[in-house]
């Protein structure tokens, strides 16, 4: 009897001692492949740190929306000619949108771009070393909020209860939020829907939201496309300034490249406001958009480039983050003048 209990009990141990070697091999197999993904995103990461605090030597790195002065800088081409005979390329990352395009700015991808109002912002509160180098005058005619030709919304205080879509984080998202103030209705009253302008145009016209606070060209080309009804425009609203926005390590480390690039985007916005035509049909293969729907907009756009942004313009930013503060769309307060050289 207990033989049998022997042969029971050594065969139960050496059954343990079998799945505890099988267990221990897969153990030591999700350890390894465990250390390999930590030491991939700690290399990863050291990388991305890298390039964030040490901008490459040999190219300029330009992330540019659809619209806007840097297109126009892109098609003509001169900041290219400018560092053609220092061996210095210039590379242009198309973005659908600010936020997105200060997110490349923030992991180092990009080394300059352009925004509207809130999109620094929420870029600022997150951490991106970006630095205001430069703003447009106000355009507020340029943003709007579109609604169905056949819809019953006939003011802003119909919107209550209703679907708006809208890019999250965008000039537009401050400008709706001064619409809703306007009519005291509560932002928190209506349905936000956070789309990109693309997916935001596809859900209006198939009428799955009820209004699109857009931007321009955007605006003009939904408006024409979807024949749809002008709600608001920002005007006496909201400002819509274009701002110029640099990574500090980059413009600590290279200086005259900032200044290169706001003097080329000078000059070719002085060019396009006496020439809208001739602008609209240089930019419109680049943007894919009709050259008469793009001189429609370039006819409301404000012409002129500030630099650096004076102590209004950055008061104004200062208003616009404590507004979405207040209303729990910032993780935390920020202090615009941190952002300025």
């Amino acid at each position: 009897m207990l033989t049998r209990l022997d042969r029971f009990l050594g065969g139960i141990w050496q059954n343990f001692v079998r799945q505890s070697k099988q267990s221990s091999r897969i153990f030591a197999v999700l350890f390894v492949v465990g250390l390999c993904l930590s030491v991939s995103i700690a290399l990863l990461y050291e990388r991305n740190l890298s390039f964030a605090q040490n901008p490459p030597s040999n190219q300029i790195r330009i992330g540019y929306q659809k619209y806007g002065t840097l297109n126009l800088l892109k098609a003509r081409g001169h900041l290219e000619e400018r560092y053609k005979s220092k061996n210095v390329s210039v590379q242009w990352i198309l973005f659908p949108g600010g936020p997105q395009l200060l997110e490349a700015l923030n992991t180092g991808s990009i080394d300059f771009g352009h925004t509207g109002e809130a999109p620094p912002i929420f870029a600022q509160a997150a951490g991106a070393p970006l630095v205001y180098v430069a703003n447009s005058p106000p355009s507020p005619r340029n943003e709007g909020i579109l609604v169905h030709q056949d819809s019953a919304i006939k003011t802003i205080a119909d919107l209550k209860g209703k679907k708006v879509a809208l890019n999250k984080g965008s000039n537009v998202h401050f400008f709706l939020v001064k619409a809703l103030e306007a009519t005291n209705v509560k932002y928190s009253d209506i349905k936000t829907v956070f789309l990109p302008p693309a997916e935001a145009r596809a859900a209006f016209e198939n009428k799955n939201v009820d209004a699109w606070v857009i931007w321009d060209p955007f605006y003009t080309a939904g408006k024409k496309a979807t024949n749809a009804r002008i709600l608001k425009d920002a005007e006496g609203l909201a400002a819509n300034r274009e701002f110029y926005l640099a990574s500090r390590p980059f413009l600590k480390q290279y200086p005259d490249r900032v200044k290169a690039i706001l003097a080329d985007t000078l000059k070719a916005d002085t060019w396009a406001k006496g020439n809208i035509t001739a602008a609209a049909n240089l930019l419109s293969p680049q943007l894919g958009i009709e050259a008469p729907v793009l001189a429609d907009a370039l006819k409301r756009k404000a012409f002129g480039i500030q630099q650096p942004p004076d102590f209004k313009v950055v008061a104004y930013q200062q208003q616009i983050a404590d507004t979405f503060l207040k209303l729990g769309l910032l993780p935390k307060p920020v202090n615009v003048r941190d952002a300025l050289q």
